[in-house]
């Protein structure tokens, strides 16, 4: 059986292979905008595995994949098999003889990597506990709509140094970029985990304002993502310097923009001033989600396309 690709962090991707991807990306969002019909996947089935709930992930591989000329399955968990107590390597199995694609979105890393190992195409992480490279994969593609290649910029990270933030700090490296990070003290990147090669893309600041500084993208998330719901009261209060708003965005490049995965808390990570400000890009970002997912899903399934 030959070689199968998965895309389960950011680092599984090359430099020249994210290249393609967002040329493929430009190429595909400029034909669904021309209402131009493109089904490179026709009669190929995507399945959509969730353990956590969704609103852009689900959305945008759904309609993607049927944008493709492709179908799209949603199972969740809980009224599936998964939910009850069937191996994750078993579930891989079956569920990998009858679609051609799947992307899984649940809590622990380990669990894609399980499904992927015994999956006979390939997997998609499309968000879990350690890692959101889809998010980024949109993110990045993003930037480069606005502003231009990514390559020698800074990305100051606010917040907490969570799946975004690994991701972030992997994209850095493999693109070469830097990434500023602040986080309150106790919530500091945790390098083994983000699975960085090594720490020349990134340093950390104690003041947000200062990771701020000379940033041409600011970027922040929820202080509290799916799975720590529990620690929200002692966050609340941890975070309550780590607001991006208008002061640290001055502070910026004067070019800089803002971006936020959504969904937001106005007056929580960000002021309303700020993510509704002309700065704020972040309509586009999620948007974006949808066309970088198609180019993923077209290359994952086809390799590289030449664009006709």
């Amino acid at each position: 059986m030959t070689s199968i690709k998965h895309y389960l962090q950011f680092k599984d991707f090359t430099r020249e292979e994210y290249d393609y991807l967002f040329e493929r990306s430009k190429w595909i969002k400029d034909k669904f905008k021309r209402y131009e019909p493109y089904h490179p996947l026709f009669d190929r089935t995507l399945v959509m595995i969730f353990e956590k709930a969704s609103t852009r992930t689900r959305l945008s591989f759904e309609a993607g994949a049927q944008q493709l000329g492709g179908s799209a399955i949603y199972l969740n968990t809980r009224d599936s098999q998964l939910g009850r107590g069937e191996p994750v390597e078993d579930a891989a199995q079956v569920i990998s003889r009858m679609s051609d694609l799947v992307m899984i979105r649940t809590f622990e890393q380990e669990m894609v990597e399980r499904f992927a190992a015994n999956s006979r195409v390939p997997v998609i992480n499309g968000l879990t506990n350690e890692y959101h490279p889809c998010q980024i994969l949109a993110d990045i593609f993003t930037f480069i709509e606005h502003r231009g290649p990514i390559q020698g910029r800074t990305v100051a990270w606010v917040g907490d140094s969570n799946n975004m933030c690994n991701t972030w700090l992997q994209a850095a490296e493999v693109l070469g970029f830097n990434v500023h990070v602040s986080t309150p003290p106790g919530y500091e990147v945790e390098p083994e985990r983000a699975g960085l090669y090594g720490t020349d893309n990134f340093e950390q600041f104690a003041d947000p304002m200062d990771a701020c500084r000379g940033a041409d993208l600011v970027t922040t998330d929820v202080w509290t993502s799916m799975g720590f719901e529990a620690e929200n009261e002692a966050r609340m209060k941890d975070f309550a310097d780590w607001c991006v708003d208008a002061e640290m965005m001055s502070v910026a490049d004067k070019n800089a923009v803002f971006m936020h995965c959504l969904p937001a808390h106005r007056g929580e990570e960000v002021t309303a001033e700020v993510i509704d400000g002309p700065q704020s890009v972040v309509w586009d970002e999620a948007e974006n989600r949808l066309h970088a997912q198609k180019a993923l899903m077209e290359y994952l399934v086809l390799g590289r396309v030449e664009a006709r």
